[in-house]
């Protein structure tokens, strides 16, 4: 598979992904939806279902739809195409999640336009902490997208059909036991994309997009990510 491909599909798995589980937040958060007040466990399976579907769209570059997914493969030597294709995952994965939360935004338009709080709409977008604390904010993604990328090399489930469905519960159990700390981001792209979106669209009275948080959702997971990857390389198959 070539750059290109690999870009396009990882572009348009990682746009399901944020499409939809920006979408499930919007759904809760924004008052005149048919999901609002559907709570946190609601908000988990529908970022469950995200990477199930967003995964299922990229199955043939791999199905990573996250940055954490591809530097970890590589760092545990299991890549199956290698670093001189890397940045065309990277790439189609950031520019995806931006299209994504752009489209979230258009299917609720007119609910953020009729919303009376929009200045604290961002936790649609991207993550945040409910005690900062960067350090130990840092510390809880670099765990939470360990426990993903562990599991996942060990399963061995990562580009079968079937091993995207258990994907995806494995996030529901992640968020539902270590999400609650920083909104558990586990994928650098995820939080980037959106959060740029989030800067740049022109909804009425909304919030900032809190910068000096936003290198903690990126860093946790790649360092989560690559440890996951270096620990399953020094165990044995």
């Amino acid at each position: 598979m070539n750059f290109g491909e690999i870009f396009l599909w990882e572009l348009l798995g990682t746009a399901g992904l944020t499409l939809m589980g920006c979408g499930v937040v919007a759904n809760v958060v924004l008052k005149k939806t048919l999901g609002s007040g559907g709570g946190w466990l609601l908000i988990n399976f529908g970022w469950g279902f995200a990477v199930l579907i967003g995964a299922t769209i990229a199955n043939p570059s791999g199905g990573h739809i996250n940055p954490a997914v591809t530097l970890g493969l590589l760092a545990s030597g299991k890549s199956a195409t290698g670093w001189a294709m890397a940045p065309a995952y990277l790439l189609g994965q950031l520019v995806g999640a931006f299209i994504g939360a752009v489209l979230c935004w258009a299917a609720y338009k007119l609910q953020f336009d009729t919303h009376d709080d929009n200045a604290h709409t961002r936790g649609i977008f991207s993550t945040g902490p409910t005690v900062p604390n960067y350090p130990w904010n840092l510390v809880t993604e670099i765990i939470g997208t360990f426990v993903l990328l562990f599991w996942i090399l060990r399963t061995g489930t990562a580009n079968a059909g079937l091993g995207y469905a258990a994907v995806a519960f494995v996030v529901v159990g992640i968020g539902n036991s270590l999400g609650g700390p920083t909104g558990y981001a586990i994928n650098p792209a995820r939080d980037l994309g959106p959060r740029i979106a989030y800067a740049v669209l022109p909804i009425p009275g909304k919030g900032k997009p809190d910068w000096d948080y936003s290198w903690v959702p990126v860093v946790g997971p790649i360092v989560g990510g690559v440890l996951a990857g270096l620990l399953n390389q020094a165990l044995p198959s």
